[in-house]
């Protein structure tokens, strides 16, 4: 029997995916539990459909992330930190601060485990911080950490 996976399947294949199990196999445990539909022409034509749409949503995904790319390009975040006798920065700017800036000033929401670069904050002057907005779609962000008066 012939059947069209709609979920991934262990040692039988992955979504949308074309597979020949037995009969018994098909009928009394995939198609019950709604892993897989009987292979028919029309199962084709609607799997065909979805594979394209999925490929359409990514596309118009991937071009918003570059958008928003080009748009946090241009931003320099400012802060301000207090400082110590001898002039260093007393504390650190975090990822998460970095983030509510964004989302407060320029309605932007990014998450924070994406950034690249790991470390805090922990100078005055100017930082940039690489963050990943979507598969293969990078965005950096430059921090100005100025001294507190």
């Amino acid at each position: 029997m012939k059947v069209i996976l709609l979920q991934d399947v262990k040692n039988i294949g992955k979504k949308n995916q074309v597979v020949e199990v037995s009969d018994g196999y098909g009928q009394n445990y995939l198609i019950p539990r709604r892993l897989a539909v009987k292979s028919t022409e029309k199962g084709l034509e609607v799997r065909d459909r979805q594979i394209q749409q999925e490929k359409d949503e990514y596309l118009r995904k991937q071009q918003e992330a570059r958008l928003l790319s080009e748009k946090i390009n241009s931003l320099v975040l400012e802060f301000e930190a207090p400082s110590s006798k001898d002039g260093r920065m007393m504390g650190t700017i975090s990822q998460k601060q970095v983030v509510e800036l964004l989302k407060e000033k320029y309605g932007i929401a990014v998450d924070k485990r994406k950034f690249q670069d790991k470390y805090p904050i922990n100078a005055f002057g100017y930082t940039n911080l690489k963050i990943e907005l979507f598969k293969d779609v990078y965005a950096t962000i430059k921090v100005h950490v100025s001294e507190k008066k």
